[in-house]
This record gives structure tokens, C-alpha cells and sequence, in this order.
């Protein structure tokens, strides 16, 4: 443990003070804190920005997902936060109780944006409903373009050993090996503590149970490119169900990372994860909020994560990989608008019925 700076054994010369004189010198400070505070406050005030307690505050990453929600609400109130990107400087809310912050694409921007309005104290969010609403890629297996899909879990894609596939032995299958494991198949041995996030079940049952018969939009680009893969869940109509999300800065694509992501997350999960959707912020943003939580600044209890399908995470038979991850899917802009339908309609569960959700009785 490091030494406090007036620790005797670091200035055993120092002479103690007497009582008095120390209590004087905790009321000064205690005195200058609160100073600082209110000053804070008053200026913030003086901005004319009082301090905000959205009911529900949705995280976006980037313009393209948050148009939809500037587009379809009143988000008059405009507050500028210290340490949000240049290219998304402020936090957009309405008179309702919504609320509105865009990261900017990736780990490091997610992580950091999310805990500058986390700390921000003109924010109130000990009872705040977040809502992380983004575009993914799509398991074939488990949903198709335009899906809008609810996790349970959350996993981090990233934080694994990776040996280039010139390199491994015979019998593996890929190079993508868990931590302190001695091969792909291997239970992960040490962890950095932030590779699982599992969250709120009772509230994700509740989101699904409020949003699953939503209408989605399709598009008929959509429709023609999905009849190419095998997969019956490929083909259907776009809809709305549970399975979990994957996190990592990079942006693979094909089938045999994909099928090295589907073993990593039940290898990490013990089995519990059933992987659908692969993005590249929402470890990272739940990191920022879990630490915010643990500060007391809000309620880890009340996230959710929604991706909706914008392409598919891999190639169907006959093509290739780069042919696939280089082609237009047609499923831009029905995950952009179902991740607002979808979303929108939970946010407007919550603040019609606020006085329910507020105590946390609305998922119960």
C-alpha cells in the first residue's frame, strides 16, 4: 500500500499537530469543498442547465443510429459535457424525460464518453433507465437482417490470446485461444474482470415482452439478399427476440472467426450465452457504467443492450468473405429504424408509467 504523505514513516521528523489546530484545518477544507461545489453548481446554473433526471437515457454510437431519435422526439434541451467527443459534444433530452448521447464508435470512445456524462453532476441517473440501442452483426443462425435483438449477456470478444492460423497445431481449429488456456477448446484460466456481462433478466423478459410484437421495418434489398443463406432464421422476416451480444474493437467477418466467436462465448459463459450479434462498443460502455454504479451514481439493475441486424456476420455458401463483408445487404436502414421502434417503445413504457418504474416495480 502506498503511504498517505504525512505518514511517519515518510517524515518521521514531521511534529504532530495539536487537536485544534487540526479541526480547524478539516473545517477549512471541508468549508473550501463545499465552495468548490457550489460554484460548480451555480455555474452550471448559470448556463441555464439545471440538474437532469432523465427517466431513460439511450446510448447510441454513432449519427446514423441517433437520427431517428432527434428525428421522431422534441430533444430541445441541450446539455455540452466535458469529455464527450468532438463529433458528438452534447447530451439531447426532452421535456418528457428522455435523454439522449451518441459515443462515437469503439472501445476507447465508448468507454470514455459513457463515464463523462456518467459523472457529470448535472445528471441525476440513480433511477435512470439506460438503454444501449446500436446496429450489429447477425448470427445467421439466430436472427436475420432487421432483427431486433435483446442480451442477456453481454461478452467481450477481445480479451483472448490470438495465434495467426499459419501458426497452430494440426488439430485446431482456429488461433483464437482463451487466457491461459493451452488451446482453443480450453477453459480461460485468469481474467481481466470485464469479460461478462450479465444483465437484468427480469428487465430483458420485461423489454421483450413489451416489444415482441412490434412491426419491424424490412426492405426488399434486404429480402433478396438473405434468400442466399441456408439458415430458416436467415430467410424470415426480421423480429424481435433474446439471444446475447459479442464485443471487440475489431471488425472481423466470416464464417470460421464466427464460429470461433460462437465457441469463445460459451466457453466464457459456461455455457450460458447463446450468441446472436457481434458490435464493437457495449463491453466497454457497461464497463464505464458498472463503475459509475459502483460510485453510486446509478443502478446497474436498469440497462438494457439492444443490436438490430444491419448484415450478416459471415458468408453464405458460394461466396467469400470479402465478397460478403464488401457488399450492401440492404439492412442499413431497417436496424437503424427497429433499433428506434424497438427502443422507443420501452423508453415510452418508462415514462408513461414512471411513477411504476421509477421504484423499480415495472419489470416485476
Amino acid at each position: 500500500m502506498v503511504p498517505l504523505p504525512f505518514d511517519k514513516e515518510i517524515y518521521p521528523m514531521m511534529p504532530r499537530l495539536p487537536a485544534f489546530a487540526t479541526a480547524m484545518i478539516v473545517t477549512a477544507l471541508t468549508v473550501a469543498s463545499s465552495a468548490i461545489v457550489s460554484h460548480a453548481a451555480s455555474s452550471a446554473s448559470g448556463r441555464g442547465v439545471k440538474t437532469i433526471a432523465p427517466k431513460v437515457l439511450v446510448i447510441t454510437m454513432f449519427g446514423e443510429e441517433t437520427k431517428p431519435w432527434l428525428a421522431g422526439r422534441k430533444l430541445t434541451t441541450k446539455v455540452k459535457v466535458p469529455g464527450l467527443s468532438k463529433e458528438y459534444p452534447e447530451v439531447a433530452c426532452d421535456r418528457q424525460g428522455l435523454c439522449v448521447m451518441t459515443t462515437a464508435m469503439g472501445y476507447a470512445n465508448a468507454a470514455s464518453s459513457t463515464m463523462a456524462v456518467a459523472f457529470d453532476r448535472r445528471f441525476d441517473l440513480r433511477n435512470t433507465y439506460v438503454l444501449i440501442a446500436g446496429i450489429a452483426g447477425v448470427n445467421p443462425k439466430e436472427g436475420t437482417l432487421g432483427s431486433a435483438l435483446w442480451a442477456r449477456y453481454v461478452v467481450d470478444g477481445g480479451l483472448r490470446h490470438d495465434i495467426d492460423a499459419r501458426q497452430i497445431d494440426k488439430d485446431w481449429p482456429d488461433g483464437q485461444v482463451p487466457l491461459g488456456a493451452a488451446s482453443p477448446t480450453g477453459k480461460p484460466t485468469w481474467a481481466a474482470g470485464t469479460e461478462v456481462y450479465a444483465l437484468n433478466e427480469a428487465l430483458v423478459q420485461k423489454a421483450m415482452a413489451l416489444t415482441g410484437s412490434i412491426e419491424l421495418m424490412d426492405s426488399d434489398a434486404a429480402k433478396t439478399y438473405r434468400a442466399a443463406y441456408a439458415a430458416p432464421a436467415a430467410k424470415a422476416a426480421p423480429s424481435v427476440k433474446i439471444c446475447d451480444t459479442i464485443s471487440g474493437d475489431t471488425y472481423w467477418h466470416g464464417v470460421k472467426d464466427a464460429e470461433a466467436t460462437e465457441r469463445f462465448a460459451t466457453l466464457v459463459t459456461d455455457g450460458k450465452a447463446h450468441y446472436c450479434t457481434t458490435q464493437m462498443e457495449d463491453n466497454a460502455t457497461l464497463t464505464a457504467l458498472k463503475r459509475a454504479s459502483e460510485a453510486g451514481r446509478l443502478d446497474f439493475n436498469r440497462i438494457l443492450v439492444l443490436r438490430t441486424a444491419s448484415n450478416f456476420d459471415r458468408e453464405p455458401f458460394g461466396r467469400t468473405a470479402i465478397e460478403s463483408l464488401t457488399s450492401t445487404s440492404g439492412g442499413f436502414m431497417p436496424s437503424v429504424t427497429n433499433a428506434y421502434r424497438v427502443g422507443s417503445r420501452f423508453a415510452d413504457t418508462v415514462i408513461d408509467n414512471w411513477k411504476t418504474w421509477k421504484e423499480g416495480e415495472g419489470w416485476k
